[in-house]
């Protein structure tokens, strides 16, 4: 053990974990050619073969799997050893990784990081983009963000912020030249521009009023799976879009798109911050948590306030 250090493990333990060196190095904060140099002079002082390695995968050996049971729990024990010390501080420190879908990360949390960031100057944030839902615990974050969906009885979720809602835009080209849709069924007789999740799933358009939930799939000649292009093409005509509205709130204020069939799209929860409850959490989560509580402090007091001349 005296020519290995905890580096030495930790690198080893990222890329056993992630079975991908790219993600790993990223991890670790460092190249991808050092974590793979580290391995190997591991390996050389070992005398034994850890990972088979080709240029797509990588597979631990029965020496690997056997050294990631027994160490992986340590190094886990030894994480939270050292976050127990780092809380002693006054300041919080360290890196913070956090797993969130494109939405959020655009509407709710792009905000939140300047200000962040510049209140708490010793922590580092790696804000990873991704529409699965994922084992955040197994992918080694600290915590991710989802809308909706259900979270294990063993997460805290704490709420981002305020409700949000979709929207269905078009041109007000398109409008003028195919007509106003009254009921989420006429969108089958509009060109359209749909998603496609990363999973290859191409969702249904869920509209809801009185009770009433209708799911349409309009046809489209175009599919994305990024907003922008299909904001894009929304505003170059190319047929209805479905957002969330954030994206398209000032377009729509302009004139640039028109919003129609918002009387089938009634709020829904904002996105939540979750993270395990198992265990006191790392200083800079909690320091980020604690700042989502004052940001949604802030956020509700800026909306209830009136404007200038607004009071009576």
């Amino acid at each position: 053990m005296s020519d290995l250090d905890l580096r030495d493990l930790a690198a080893f333990i990222a890329v056993a974990r992630t079975r991908n060196f790219r993600r790993a190095a990223i991890e670790q904060g460092v190249s991808v050619s050092s974590l793979s140099q580290r391995l190997r002079d591991m390996e050389e002082r070992l005398g034994v073969r850890l990972m088979n390695r080709t240029t797509r995968s990588v597979a631990l050996t029965e020496a690997g799997e056997l050294l990631l049971a027994q160490v992986g729990p340590a190094m886990s024990d030894v994480d939270a050893a050292l976050q127990q010390v780092r809380s002693m501080s006054d300041v919080p420190s360290g890196r913070l990784r956090i797993n969130a879908p494109g939405p959020a990360i655009d509407l709710v949390i792009a905000p939140m990081l300047a200000p962040f960031l510049a209140k708490y100057p010793q922590i580092e944030l790696d804000i990873v983009m991704q529409t699965a839902f994922i084992d955040i615990v197994d992918a080694g974050f600290d915590a991710g963000v989802r809308y909706g969906e259900h979270l294990a009885q063993d997460m805290i979720a704490v709420s981002l912020g305020q409700p949000e809602r979709f929207a269905i835009v078009a041109s007000p080209q398109y409008i003028a030249q195919h007509g106003r849709p009254n009921v989420p069924q006429d969108l089958l007789q509009h060109a359209s521009i749909r998603t496609r999740f990363d999973s290859g799933a191409m969702p249904d358009w869920e509209f809801e009023k009185d009770g009433r939930v209708v799911m349409v799939s309009p046809k489209g000649r175009l599919t994305a799976n990024y907003p922008h292009l299909g904001i894009k093409a929304a505003s170059d005509g190319l047929g209805f879009y479905a957002i969330f509205e954030g994206y398209v709130r000032d377009a729509v204020a302009a004139g640039t798109l028109v919003s129609v069939l918002e009387d089938w799209l009634p709020p829904f929860p904002g996105p939540y911050l979750y993270y395990p409850s198992r265990r006191q959490p790392p200083p800079a989560l909690a320091a980020f948590v604690g700042f989502v509580a004052e940001w949604r402090k802030g956020r509700r007091s800026a909306v209830s306030s009136p404007g200038p001349g607004g009071g009576r």
